[in-house]
């Protein structure tokens, strides 16, 4: 009894499937509005995946009268790109949408990898302490930059004097989840390009008020495919302290798409609600590819079965003539739906890097809103 009460608790994992994505009419495809040029929060730093600091239901966080947020950060490098190889995260206070610069999360050399990615925050309920999961990425002092990811949690004091923000100290950062080349693959270099590399990231936590129980949502690939398109939504449950237990993936693409990045969940009427992002370039080769877009699925428990959003999976994509414009799309609880200015203003990839840093975005994008009713999601 006790096993098949076990194995009841495994998710169902699901398909995004080419059929869904062929459904998608890129002529009547919806989109989001096209972004005007943004002014930067930080003139000497890109900024991009970002995501507020939040209450163990999904709720931003009231810190301070505003709202703390975390992001990632680089040099204004010549080359956007390079920004992946740099990144650390820096912590921002937004009071009434005016932003404050607070500095980096982590001091330095405190992570155990060579660069920070992107995760979540949770504020703890008496209001004392944050939890933060994230991405390192790299092995601290390599000379070369690998492209390893492991999952981290560590904790703060949260502390506000005078109107003054301190986190501090940070505990330990404990490595709560590996790969187990079972469901989800360890090797992690793919072709080594951007958009071929394989995952283990993104860490999102949510609570399922079904149960009580904390999980966490993920980037990965699936161990053992026959495709190099093998993206994953991946997911683990709080067993005890420290210890996570991993499960198969929710949803998955296999021979489909490469990366369903930052995946998260929200509850919404009833229903569970899981988004992530993903680029018209990780689609695979030899099938339709879908947008650069926010894309979801619904279901009626945690553990699905999952289906696609609108048929297709498509939320929104960018439009048309600026199909690069924003990434990384953060659905919260109210439906406000976040994301950083990527390249706006281009119709076409750019020509060379000079192009893509003039047009690079680099910051907080316009805020934007859904509406959901059953399976159907839409931008108000």
């Amino acid at each position: 009894m006790g096993e098949l009460r076990r194995m009841s608790e495994m998710p169902a994992t699901s398909h995004w499937t080419a059929k869904d994505v062929e459904r998608i009419d890129r002529a009547t495809a919806p989109c989001a509005p096209v972004i005007p040029a943004q002014r930067r929060v930080i003139e000497t730093l890109d900024l991009w995946d970002y995501w507020p600091v939040q209450t163990v239901d999904g709720h931003p966080a009231d810190i301070a009268g505003g709202t703390l947020f975390i992001a990632l950060s680089a040099p204004i490098l010549p080359d956007p790109d390079a920004r992946h190889a740099v990144a650390r995260m820096r912590l921002l206070h937004r009071v009434e949408g005016e932003w404050c610069d607070l500095g980096q999360v982590l001091p330095d050399g405190f992570s155990p990898g060579s660069r920070e990615w992107s995760g979540s925050a949770i504020l703890s309920p008496d209001g004392e302490t944050i939890t933060l999961y994230y991405t390192v990425a790299g092995v601290r002092g390599e000379v070369e930059t690998s492209f390893a990811q492991r999952l981290f949690f560590t904790c703060a004091a949260l502390t506000v004097q005078d109107g003054a923000i301190a986190l501090s100290p940070w505990s330990e950062p404990v490595e709560f989840l590996e790969p187990d080349d079972v469901h989800y693959s360890r090797d992690m270099a793919g072709g080594g390009a951007v958009g071929t590399i394989k995952a283990f990231r993104d860490p999102a936590f949510f609570r399922d008020p079904a149960d009580n129980q904390d999980y966490i949502l993920f980037a990965g690939s699936i161990a053992r495919s026959r495709s190099a398109w093998n993206g994953a939504v991946g997911i683990a449950r709080h067993v005890a302290d420290q210890e996570w237990e991993i499960l198969p993936p929710l949803a998955e693409a296999d021979g489909l798409n490469n990366e369903l990045e930052r995946p998260h969940v929200i509850m919404r009427d009833g229903r569970y609600y899981l988004f992530w992002s993903t680029q018209t370039k990780v689609f695979a080769a030899d099938g339709p590819a879908g947008p650069t877009g926010l894309y979801g699925m619904v279901a009626d428990r945690l553990l699905g079965p999952w289906r696609p959003l609108n048929g297709s999976g498509l939320v929104f994509g960018n439009p048309p003539s600026a199909p690069f414009q924003a990434y990384s799309w953060l659905v919260l609880p109210d439906l406000c739906v976040q994301s950083f200015a990527d390249l706006v203003g281009l119709a076409e990839l750019p020509r060379d890097v000079m192009q893509a840093r003039a047009h690079f975005g680099g910051t907080p994008a316009p805020e934007l809103r859904l509406m959901i009713d059953g399976d159907k999601a839409w931008l108000a």
